[in-house]
């Protein structure tokens, strides 16, 4: 049974043919950590090729062997072995047998943890199943190896990702493109790990946004899962063709289509069809069951770069919590995958009531509908407002207070083809706060770029409003 555990012999070649040959390090590395040997001597000469490569100091027996020294762990016996062994004209096979034997090893481990949460803390069984999903995960994706990094190589990795960026000439979005110019100078794209969440009343038009910005990463090769928890899927797909082609949303659902636009509905539909988009199809899903679903579905298509779920409050929950606690936990629980898969997770999420109330109804943190830690879990909070949707509301409401009263009405609102809305970023953990101004084309329920910032004044009391700016105070 330990054969296939380990092979000390092909440890040994791995390491040899790197000392003979230095150059196989880069290689070598790129797949296996130190964490991978099964001999500790072979894993800490591992590191000490490590440390040489990033002083960049000779990969040889001298210098592996003053590190190993310095740190109390040379061994010298091992170290004669493996100088003693052949080295391989290729290692490719051997890495991908040490890989193999460790991820084994790792399974074992887990035999042992299961019966650790199943037996000795006697963990509820939607616990345990979850706990073994994603360490499943951590281990097919090797996202394990190592639970603390070292000063030197989180300063290499961060440090080279602004040597990348500074030979790009200093991008201003490093995240995903949102599609609108300002809104990505204000947060810089949507990054990795974080949870974007996007929120409004009904019918402010959060769907469609999230929608826009699905179509352009879409657009851009980008693998993007939709957790549509309320709209058919051939609602979601008719929307995504209005957004592409600018034809009427109401004539791509009725089919009253001219030849032009039937042609340009099949051009657009055939693009879509070729993209990376994948949809849930149930119109319920825990935290549980999206956790679970998307690591697969991500172990499968590694593209994937984008998530995002239509709505927060539409999520089910195992448990039968408080409901505020409920959303508390699917919160974190977005928060915690979107960092596990390195992918920015979009959660849409409803407002309260309470702000129709006020005069002013420009949402803004304390809106959030069954809040609990929503406001602390995300790291950006965004708000979709469009004060024409309650222009329209109140110009209803007169007209039929006037009917009612046997009296003429004449309109003080005339409804537009393109409205103006805002984008409010309410919360950006790493950046400024804002709003940007957008138009939302009401024929295809799609937001257009707008391309003007809104003055934004900050004030670290409370939130307030004058005409012409939006005050809102920087926190994180």
């Amino acid at each position: 049974m330990m054969n296939t555990l380990h092979n000390i012999n092909i440890e040994r070649s791995v390491l040899s043919s790197i000392l003979f040959n230095p150059v196989e390090y880069e290689g070598v590395s790129e797949v296996l950590t130190p964490e991978d040997f099964y001999l500790p001597a072979h894993k800490y000469i591992f590191e000490a090729m490590r440390e040489c490569e990033r002083e960049d100091l000779p990969i040889d027996e001298e210098f592996i062997k003053k590190k190993l020294v310095a740190s109390k762990r040379f061994d010298e016996d091992a170290m004669l072995e493996i100088l003693s062994t052949n080295p391989l004209p290729s290692t490719k096979a051997y890495i991908e047998e040490i890989k193999e034997k460790k991820i084994k090893r790792e399974l074992i481990k887990l035999t042992g943890k299961i019966k650790e949460v199943v037996i000795e803390k006697d963990l509820p069984s939607n616990e345990v199943v979850d706990i073994v999903q994603q360490s499943i995960y951590e281990i097919s994706s090797e996202s394990s190896t190592n639970d603390f990094m070292y000063s030197s190589e989180a300063v290499d990795i961060a440090v080279g990702h602004i040597a990348k960026l500074k030979q790009l000439g200093g991008l201003s979005v490093v995240g995903l493109d949102t599609g609108y110019k300002k809104l990505n100078e204000t947060t810089t794209g949507l990054c990795n790990g974080d949870l974007i969440i996007l929120a409004a009343r009904p019918g402010m038009g959060k769907t469609s946004l999230a929608l826009n910005i699905a179509s352009k990463n879409l657009s851009a090769g980008k693998g993007v899962v939709i957790y549509s928890l309320e709209m058919p899927v051939e609602q979601l797909i008719n929307r995504i063709l209005s957004i592409r082609t600018s034809i009427s949303l109401l004539k791509i659902k009725t089919g009253q289509l001219d030849d032009d636009e039937w042609k340009r509905v099949l051009a657009a539909s055939n693009q879509l069809g070729k993209e990376k988009l994948f949809i849930y199809l149930k119109k319920e899903a825990s935290i549980q069951q999206i956790r679970s679903k998307l690591r697969k579905l991500k172990t499968k298509h590694p593209e994937i770069a984008l998530c995002v779920i239509d709505y927060l409050q539409l999520m089910t929950s195992a448990t039968s919590k408080d409901r505020h606690l409920e959303v508390s936990d699917m919160s974190r629980g977005l928060k915690l995958l979107a960092g596990e898969l390195n992918i920015p997770i979009v959660a849409l999420s409803q407002l309260n009531r309470a702000l129709e109330l006020r005069k002013d109804k420009r949402p803004m943190l304390s809106d959030l509908r069954e809040s609990g830690s929503i406001e602390q879990d995300a790291d950006i909070i965004m708000f979709v407002y469009r004060e024409d949707v309650y222009r329209q509301e109140e110009e209803k409401e007169k007209k039929a207070k006037a009917r009612s009263e046997g009296k003429e009405y004449v309109p003080t609102y005339i409804e537009k083809p393109e409205e103006e809305g805002e984008i409010i970023v309410g919360k950006n953990r790493n950046g400024p706060l804002g709003a940007v101004k957008v138009f939302f084309r009401k024929v295809c329920a799609s937001f257009i770029d707008g391309g003007i910032p809104i003055e934004i004044l900050y004030n670290e009391e409370n939130i307030s409003r004058e005409q012409g700016t939006i005050t809102i105070p920087y926190k994180d």
